[in-house]
């Protein structure tokens, strides 16, 4: 985790000591059943939690066990134990380190997918605002990044939030996926630790038993989960592409808020650069550089090895708080973009009414003329327009094969921009609903 790009309250789920905490929780969960069950004494499990509840765990002391032991779950039942006396012999009974690390994992993926998902809704609240905004700002509709068709900013604004609603949906179902609880032993099998155990954990911890978990939960869900976060890091990279785009002086149809004393430069004083969709660019090609290890970890020997451990001892704490960062700051972004409609109105008037070339063709054909003849008048029409040898509107009025087929008043009535956007509010409701 670097400090620059990270937030506290994501930060703060995967720190030593909340991880120990944890850790403690499912051990003195665990503890309550068997007590529960008889396997161990009551007192003792009520003393596990009456001496380390609100114990703060030595960090710099378990790292030193750790030296020793080479083992970090050992290392921390040999620090409880120093905290809980004689009673710590009944922690840990028919439990493998895996119980407690993979259940501790998913407990800390659960948590940060729940500010994950705040996060989104931040993002859909800013888009859905300026949308409405600028639902009927005319603007140009861009293809091969060459104009096309008449849009409108509201337009581009709501596909995003339909976008991030989807990724929203999946994070919602990853989280559920990776939401298990496996208190199953060695190998997995139950065989020193009745299933009770494992059901009593899940359920305290809020998450739910791992169907089979072979000692180690299944790889595929967290390999869901990263890719997950990887595909919503990819839609903050595709909006943030978007408005650095836009931001180019040639187009300047939108730009980032630039704040009074803010430097875009350090030679050149003018500079106002589009430096936070740059770097959203940037962090998520990180986010989406994690899936992959996430996915090589569901390949697994046997019942259990450790070659996924020390690949999400790294992408779990990465990849949330990167994405953390990168949707809190793209949803800033947003509230406080600069849009210039006159802007757009002006390039949109940029090709001389090219972009109603469609309309052109289409009402052609419909007064009798064929698909290939209609292409053929219009495009020689556009064609010297294109290169800033006259009006595209007058033009076709000179043609005399267009004029076989239209009067003065039906070509220009194809050049009504409103024409492109009578279904706007339509879009709008289908993202929207009835807002």
């Amino acid at each position: 985790m670097i400090p620059r790009y990270t937030r506290p309250e994501m930060a703060s789920i995967w720190e030593p000591q909340t991880r120990f905490k944890i850790w403690f929780e499912i051990e003195a969960h665990a503890a309550d059943a068997q007590a529960e069950i008889g396997v161990i004494p009551k007192e003792a499990a009520n003393t596990i939690w009456a001496k380390a509840k609100d114990a703060t765990f030595d960090v710099a002391r378990i790292d030193e066990i750790e030296r020793e032991t080479k083992h970090d779950v050992v290392a921390f039942l040999t620090h409880l134990a120093e905290i809980v006396g004689p009673e710590a012999r009944f922690v840990h009974q028919g439990m493998t380190s895996s119980d407690v690390l993979d259940t501790c994992l998913n407990v800390q993926l659960t948590r940060a997918a729940d500010l994950l998902i705040a996060d989104i809704d931040k993002v859909l609240a800013a888009l859905k605002k300026r949308a409405f905004e600028h639902k009927m700002t005319p603007t140009i509709g861009r293809s091969h990044g060459i104009h096309a068709e008449p849009v409108t900013f509201g337009l581009k604004l709501a596909y995003a939030h339909a976008e991030f609603s989807r990724a929203r949906d999946r994070l919602v179902t990853a989280r559920k996926e990776v939401a298990t609880c496996a208190i199953s032993g060695a190998v997995g099998t139950f065989a020193q630790i009745d299933p009770r155990v494992e059901e009593h954990v899940a359920k305290a911890m809020g998450l739910v038993p791992e169907p089979v978990s072979t000692q180690v939960i299944p790889r595929d869900r967290h390999a869901m989960y990263f890719a997950t976060l990887g595909v919503i890091a990819s839609s903050v990279e595709r909006l943030s592409i978007e408005i650095r785009h836009l931001q180019r002086t040639e187009v300047l149809e939108a730009e980032e808020f630039f704040s009074e004393g803010q430097k875009g430069s350090s030679a050149m004083p003018h500079k106002r650069n589009p430096v936070l969709s740059e770097n959203l660019t940037g962090l998520s090609r990180m986010v989406r550089a994690y899936a992959m290890p996430a996915m090589e970890n569901v390949a697994l020997w046997h019942e259990r090895d450790i070659s996924h451990s020390s690949a999400e001892r790294m992408i779990g704490p990465d990849a949330t708080v990167t994405l953390d960062f990168a949707l809190m700051r793209l949803a800033g972004l947003i509230e406080k973009l600069l849009i210039y409609p006159a802007n757009m109105q002006k390039n949109l008037d940029r090709l001389g009414g090219l972009v109603h070339s469609q309309r052109l063709l289409i009402a052609l054909t419909q007064k009798g003329a064929s698909r290939e003849d209609a292409y053929k008048y219009v495009q020689r029409n556009a064609m010297p327009v294109w290169r800033g040898e006259g009006d595209f509107q007058t033009l076709l009025k000179k043609d005399p094969d267009v004029k076989k087929h239209l009067t003065d008043a039906e070509i220009e009535e194809q050049f009504d921009l409103g024409y492109h956007f009578k279904h706007v509010d339509t879009i709008f409701k289908r993202v929207f609903g009835e807002s």
